[in-house]
């Protein structure tokens, strides 16, 4: 008798253990849930939401800083044309009349999206066993109330312990009024410019927000810290451990120097996981890939090695 090959597929998946079937990824080490940003870190691949979540499972990840275009293109918003980039022409004034219509329509999209939309988006990514601890707003200062109050809904629906963003130190007054009205920590996300009055890199910076709100957090980026301040983030994370609302795990050179792969920078990545270890703070760790793929390399082999470590480093 001869058996077709779709056959012999058939086969060799009866014989894997239900159990085998069933598993879902465990990325929570030590006490420690390490998480990705996405879909920022998988650079120059497909964005959407289910494409990110093949990528978790290929990583073995299963926690996410997810940004809110994947979750808002899964619910079929109205798309937006993209605004010109460094360096691209400006656009007409008919291309920015078109663009303005979109962004209201997309905002009047917002405002209609209803609590169960919000939930099966949830469902979606906990049937992947796939936890949204903290969602990201590109601009959100520049949005009118309405729309602030619906990022924050939908934060919040989704499960998310926090909501992130990069915004001017001044507009965090605004924001953290919103945050406590909806009882939802915001992280504010650092990069390396200790000087400017308004940019978040120094710890004076976060130190100033956080007496705006109760609600105003942390999301210390740990490779942007050393390569901005020259100092390990240790002491920093003692000292605001409880305000901080995840950490971003990269590795950096002092003195702004280059993103390297994990364990070849000045970055304290083993010891500030082992501090989460062990003092057992909460919040997510959270690889941010971006130092150059080697040749012959691709994305996802780089930040699986990046996870390794990370779980190397939590033994």
């Amino acid at each position: 008798m001869q058996i077709s090959r779709r056959d012999l597929g058939k086969l060799a998946l009866a014989a894997i253990p239900a159990t085998k079937l069933l598993a879902k990824a465990n990325s929570k080490w030590g006490g420690v849930q390490i998480g990705i940003n996405a879909p920022y870190s998988f650079h120059n691949m497909p964005p959407g939401a289910d494409d990110i979540l093949k990528y978790m499972d290929q990583l073995g990840l299963n926690a996410v800083e997810l940004r809110s275009q994947p979750v808002e293109g899964w619910l079929k918003a109205p798309v937006v044309p993209a605004a010109p980039g460094r360096g691209k022409p400006p656009l007409t004034s008919e291309e920015t009349a078109a663009r303005k219509a979109a962004m209201d329509a997309l905002n009047k999209w917002r405002l209609g999206v209803t609590a169960d939309q919000m939930k099966s988006f949830r469902k979606h990514y906990n049937d992947a066993g796939v936890l949204i601890e903290i969602m990201k707003v590109d601009a959100i200062n520049t949005m009118p109330d309405d729309v602030v109050d619906y990022f924050f809904t939908l934060a919040k629906t989704l499960g998310a312990k926090a909501l992130s963003c990069e915004i001017p130190l001044s507009e965090t007054k605004r924001l953290g009024e919103f945050a406590a009205k909806h009882k939802l920590m915001v992280g504010y996300h650092g990069h390396t410019n200790v000087t400017s009055p308004e940019a978040f890199g120094r710890p004076e910076s976060w130190e100033t927000a956080m007496t705006y709100s109760k609600y105003n957090g942390i999301n210390l980026d740990i490779g942007h810290f050393i390569a901005g301040n020259n100092v390990s983030p240790i002491e920093f994370i003692k000292k605001h451990h409880d305000r901080i609302t995840h950490v971003h795990i990269k590795d950096r050179k002092k003195q702004n120097g280059p993103n390297m792969p994990f364990g070849e920078g000045e970055t304290p990545i083993k010891e500030v996981l082992q501090l989460m270890k062990t003092e057992k703070y909460p919040f997510q760790g959270t690889i941010e890939f971006e130092y150059p793929v080697p040749a012959g390399s691709d994305v996802l082999t780089e930040i699986a090695k990046c996870v390794k470590y990370c779980k190397d480093a939590l033994a």
